[in-house]
């Protein structure tokens, strides 16, 4: 599919990541300090909220879907009201519209505007469903002959993790407290976490509920959308407390996304399959078609005041098991799935050591420093530091990108149990 062309001149650029072909969902604080709903368009937001409230964009049937500015209702009319939307939004955006200077006032520069959340999440599960991910990871703790657990290959692994911890892309992060124990102590000790670090995913968003078990093609049409998101990681903390229940306080600090929804019909034409199977995959998780993306995803790392270096590059095409899968998996014991519900993909990492999205990989757990090109080198995040996450699927002259997903390290409180 070509490029399709906006009178917003910005979103007609190659490097944009919010072409008419995008049209991704988001929400703001307005001139009047209110939550809004929007649009990203080039440069620009439209906004949405002013868009209904003036009679200028209207859902069939429904009054003010949009006045809280959260997406969150919206989500839940169903997906011929989400493409009756994206059909009314891009013929107002495209080029061929015939009045783009009425709507020129509901336009608003994004630099400089505070983003918010742009759902309300109602559960949070994360995932482990990388395979070169898993394997590097089973590496280090268990050794290459045992580094895949024996049900891996079978279900994508996952864990219910915290909905009040995700945030917006923008938001600092405080390094955790928590027990730590060296290997060569006899007790733990409750200290800040020293091996802070981050995991590259992909988050998608449920956008219609279910009561009982979906296939496959069911839980894909459920799936409004997609975000960036980082599921920071405390590995000192996580390696003390994961026997036998898995991760609990080392991944419960924050989780950050992307302050843009990707809607699933702007990546419908980058669906990939997912990759050969090593072991045959029970009916319930068998896909009837491509289910994964092509997006070419990246991490950046800025020292305080300084510039970044890209210490990571992969892609969404990596993963064994796609949110679909994940998603009905989910669904099988009967859990019933919310709208707002976020799926984390789990950490997404390539075959190479430049594609490995964790530190915990990339420096194979502390042991392989890199070195920034201001000359630092790290194992784990140092306070000060800034994150970011970036990622956009490439069209023909064009990307279908999710915006930045950023987050700034502060340093521990002072020990918050001394009174």
């Amino acid at each position: 599919m070509p490029l399709n062309k906006s009178w917003v001149e910005s979103a007609n650029t190659p490097d944009t990541d919010f072409p008419l072909n995008n049209l991704p969902y988001g929400a703001f604080v307005s001139d009047a300090g209110e939550p809004h709903c929007g649009v990203a368009i080039g440069d620009m937001i439209l906004d949405v909220t002013a868009l209904e409230a003036d009679g200028v964009l209207a859902v069939p049937e429904e009054e003010e879907v949009f006045f809280f500015g959260d997406w969150s209702e919206f989500m839940t009319l169903g997906s011929e009201i989400w493409a009756g939307l994206r059909e009314a939004l891009t013929e107002l955006l495209s080029e061929t519209y015939a009045d783009p200077q009425g709507l020129t006032g509901y336009m608003v520069p994004q630099v400089g505007t505070q983003m918010l959340m742009p759902f309300t999440v109602s559960e949070f599960t994360d995932f482990y469903a990388s395979k070169n991910h898993a394997s590097n990871v089973g590496t280090m703790f268990r050794g290459p002959e045992n580094a895949l657990p024996p049900n891996w290959l079978s279900m994508p692994i996952g864990y219910n993790g915290r909905a009040s911890s995700v945030v917006v892309s923008g938001t600092d992060v405080r390094r955790p407290w928590g027990q730590l124990k060296s290997p060569d102590a006899e007790l733990p000790v409750f200290a800040p976490c020293k091996r802070f670090d981050i995991e590259l995913e992909m988050g998608a968003i449920v956008g219609q509920p279910s009561e009982g078990p979906v296939t496959v093609a069911e839980a894909d049409d459920m799936i409004f959308g997609y975000v960036l998101l980082n599921d920071w990681s405390a590995r000192d903390i996580q390696a003390w407390e994961y026997q036998p229940l898995g991760p609990f306080q080392a991944k419960a600090t924050a989780t950050t996304v992307s302050p843009w929804i990707v809607p699933k019909a702007a990546l419908e034409e980058f669906r990939v399959d997912t990759p050969n199977r090593e072991r045959p995959l029970l009916d319930h998780l068998t896909e009837p078609g491509p289910m994964l993306y092509d997006i070419a995803l990246e991490v950046g790392m800025a020292p305080e005041g300084k510039s970044e270096t890209v210490i990571a590059r992969t892609n969404y095409r990596e993963m064994y098991y796609s949110s679909a899968q994940q998603l009905a998996h989910h669904s099988t014991s009967g859990c019933p799935m919310r709208v707002g519900d976020l799926l984390g993909s789990g950490t997404i990492s390539g075959p190479e050591k430049d594609q490995r999205g964790a530190l915990l990989e990339i420096t194979w757990g502390g042991q392989e420093p890199i070195t920034l090109e201001t000359g630092e080198t790290r194992s784990f995040i140092e306070d000060g530091d800034t994150l970011t996450l970036r990622g956009a699927a490439i069209g023909d002259g064009y990307r279908v990108g999710f915006g930045a997903c950023v987050g700034t390290v502060l340093p521990a409180l002072d020990d918050p149990y001394k009174r």
